[in-house]
C-alpha cells in the first residue's frame, strides 16, 4: 500500500466470519483505512473494534462493479480505502471486480494510477476442509455453479473435466432461489464418475454462529439441505471417510496416488 499520506485501495479478505480467522495483515489494513466498502452483510462481519471512526459504504450483493468504482473513486481522491470480502477476495470475490472496473475502457484516467493491493483471507473450501479433516490433501479444484457471469455449458464442461481428471471438487454458490436446479444437474454429472461411497463434505456458515459441517456418502446425499451459504466438497476416487475422536467422521485424501 501507499504511505498513509496518500490514497490507497486494498481488497481485504475477512475469512469465513470467525474473528480468530481474520489474518493479521487484513486486520492491520482495516485499521489503517478511513473507508470500508462492501456488501452490507460482509461489512457487518468486520470486528466491531475495527469499525470505529470509519465511513462505511454498504451495498447490495449484485452491484460488484459499482462498488469497485466507488472504491477506486475514493482512492483516486486521496482516501484510504479497504474493500472487504468474505473468505479470500481473490476467490469468486471482489478483487477481480476491482481490477475489471479499473481497466474498463470507460473508466476515468485517475483510476489507472490507483495501486490495488490484495490482502488474502481463508476461503470457504479451506475452512470447511479443515473442519472435516483433510479432503484437499491431494489435487483439487474450485468451481462456482453461478451462471450469472458465465454460461451453464462452461460450468458443465468444467465439472465433467474435474471428474474425469479425478480431482477433488469444491463447489461454490451451489444454489439460490434464482438457480434452484443447477446443483442437481451438476450432481448428475458427478454420479456418472463417482461411486455412491464417495465422501461429500457440506459446510454451511463455517466460522459463523450457525456453523454446520457434515460428512455424507454420495449415495445418501440430500441436496435439499444446501443453499447459497453452503460449500460442497466432493472427494476423488481415493478420498476416504475414517472414524474420528468422539465418533465424528473425518475425511482425507491421501497424498499418494495409486500407480505412483
Amino acid at each position: 500500500m501507499s504511505d498513509h499520506g496518500s490514497g490507497w485501495l486494498a481488497v481485504v479478505g475477512l475469512g469465513p466470519g470467525d474473528p480468530r480467522w481474520l489474518l493479521p495483515e487484513a486486520r492491520r489494513t482495516i485499521e489503517a483505512a478511513d473507508h470500508l466498502v462492501g456488501y452490507q452483510t460482509y461489512l457487518d462481519m468486520v470486528p466491531v473494534e475495527l469499525v470505529a471512526g470509519k465511513e462505511r459504504h454498504g451495498s447490495d450483493n449484485r452491484v460488484e462493479i459499482e462498488r469497485a468504482g466507488l472504491a477506486l473513486q475514493l482512492a483516486a481522491a486521496g482516501e484510504r480505502v479497504a474493500v472487504v470480502s468474505s473468505g479470500d477476495p481473490g476467490v469468486f470475490a471482489m478483487a477481480a471486480a476491482v481490477f475489471e472496473a479499473q481497466q474498463d475502457a470507460g473508466a476515468p484516467e485517475a483510476w489507472r494510477s490507483v495501486d490495488i493491493t490484495v490482502v488474502p483471507g481463508v476461503t470457504a473450501a479451506l475452512a470447511a476442509a479443515a473442519r472435516a479433516g483433510a479432503p484437499l490433501g491431494h489435487d483439487f479444484c474450485l468451481v462456482s455453479l453461478s451462471d450469472n457471469l458465465k454460461p451453464w455449458s462452461i460450468i458443465e464442461r468444467r465439472v465433467r473435466a474435474a471428474m474425469e481428471a479425478d480431482l477433488v471438487l469444491a463447489l461454490y454458490n451451489p444454489v439460490s432461489r434464482h438457480r434452484p436446479t443447477q446443483l442437481a444437474a451438476a450432481f448428475d454429472l458427478i454420479r456418472d464418475h463417482r461411486s455412491p461411497a464417495t465422501p461429500v463434505v457440506l459446510g454451511r456458515d463455517v466460522g459463523r454462529p450457525g456453523e454446520q459441517v457434515s460428512v455424507i456418502e454420495l449415495g445418501a446425499l440430500d441436496l435439499s439441505v444446501c443453499d447459497m451459504r453452503t460449500v460442497v466438497i466432493v472427494g476423488s476416487t481415493t478420498t476416504v471417510i475414517v472414524p474420528g475422536a468422539g465418533g465424528a467422521s473425518r475425511v482425507y485424501t491421501p497424498r499418494t496416488y495409486p500407480g505412483s
